[in-house]
C-alpha cells in the first residue's frame, strides 16, 4: 500500500514573506532528491510559475478552476516543469479573491479522491495572505504548516492572526494539522533588529519551533528573474545553501511528526 503524501501548507497572513521563495526553493530541493513533488499555487499573483519558467495559454486550466467550475478535476491543471520530479498546479491571476464558493474542504477533497496524495510524495501549497476561501482550502489541506517571516516588527502582528486562524482550523476541520515551524527569511543576524525579532519570536512560539533561516542574498530575486530556482540559477550562492539546509531542517521535521 502506497504512502500518502505529506502536505505541507506554507502559509502567514502578512504578505511579501518570502512565501513563494521559500515554496518554489523547497519544493526544487526536495525534487532534486528523487521525491516527487507538487507545488500547488493558491495565490492569485501567479509567482510560482515565474520562478519555475512555466508559461500557460489564456484557456488553460489552473488550480482556480476548481473553485469556478463544478466537476473540475486538480489533475487537469497539474504540469510538468523543467525540473524532473517536479509538477506545478499554477495559479489564475484572474481569480477573484471571495469567488471560492464558500466551502473550504475542496481541495482537501480533490487531492484524496483523485489518489494524487499516492502519486506524490510531497505537496507543497503556496497561499495567498488574505483571510478568504483560498487560504483556508490551503490550511484545511494540508496536515503540516510552515511560516515564513521577515524580522521585522510587523511579521509579529501576522502570525499571531495566523495563530488564531491555525487554533481554528486545527479544532474543527483539520484537528491533525500540525505547526512545522517558523522559518526566518532575508535574516542578516549582524543587524540588531534581526536578532531581536527571531529571538521574540522563539521566546513567543517556542525556541524549538524556529528554523535555522534564510540569509539575505540577491541572487534569490536574480533567480526568479530567471525564471529558476536558485539552486538551478547559481548552486553556490548563499541562498542555495540555505535553501538545502532548510529543506534537510524540513525533511527531519516531518519525519519527526510521524514518529509521535
Amino acid at each position: 500500500m502506497p504512502v500518502a503524501a505529506e502536505i505541507l501548507v506554507v502559509t502567514n497572513r502578512k504578505g511579501g514573506t518570502g512565501k513563494t521563495t521559500s515554496s518554489v526553493n523547497l519544493a526544487a530541493e526536495f525534487a532534486a532528491q528523487g521525491k516527487q513533488v507538487l507545488l500547488i499555487d493558491l495565490d492569485t499573483q501567479g509567482h510560482c510559475s515565474v520562478g519555475l519558467d512555466l508559461v500557460l495559454t489564456r484557456e488553460a486550466p489552473t488550480v482556480h478552476s476548481l473553485f469556478q467550475s463544478p466537476g473540475f478535476r486538480l489533475t487537469d491543471a497539474i504540469y510538468p516543469t523543467a525540473w524532473p520530479n517536479l509538477f506545478l498546479a499554477p495559479a489564475n491571476s484572474l481569480f477573484e479573491h471571495g469567488s471560492g464558493g464558500g466551502e473550504s474542504t475542496r481541495l482537501a477533497s480533490a487531492l484524496h479522491d483523485e489518489g494524487l496524495t499516492e502519486r506524490f510524495d510531497l505537496i507543497i501549497i503556496d497561499t495567498p495572505p488574505s483571510l478568504d476561501d483560498l487560504l483556508m482550502n490551503g490550511l484545511c489541506a494540508a496536515k503540516r504548516v510552515l511560516v515564513p517571516f521577515l524580522p521585522h516588527h510587523l511579521s509579529g502582528e501576522g502570525m499571531r492572526n495566523l495563530a488564531r486562524v491555525l487554533f481554528k482550523v486545527a479544532s474543527g476541520q483539520n484537528p491533525d494539522q500540525k505547526l512545522l515551524g517558523y522559518q526566518p527569511v532575508m535574516l542578516d543576524r549582524r543587524i540588531g533588529q534581526h536578532r531581536s525579532i527571531t529571538e521574540g519570536v522563539a521566546r513567543q512560539f517556542g525556541k524549538g519551533r524556529l528554523l535555522t533561516g534564510i540569509r539575505t542574498d540577491i541572487k534569490l530575486a536574480e533567480a526568479f528573474a530567471h525564471r529558476k530556482p536558485v539552486r538551478a540559477y547559481l548552486p553556490g550562492c548563499r541562498g542555495s545553501e540555505d535553501y538545502a539546509q532548510a529543506a534537510q531542517e524540513v525533511a527531519s521535521r516531518l519525519a519527526a511528526l510521524v514518529s509521535v
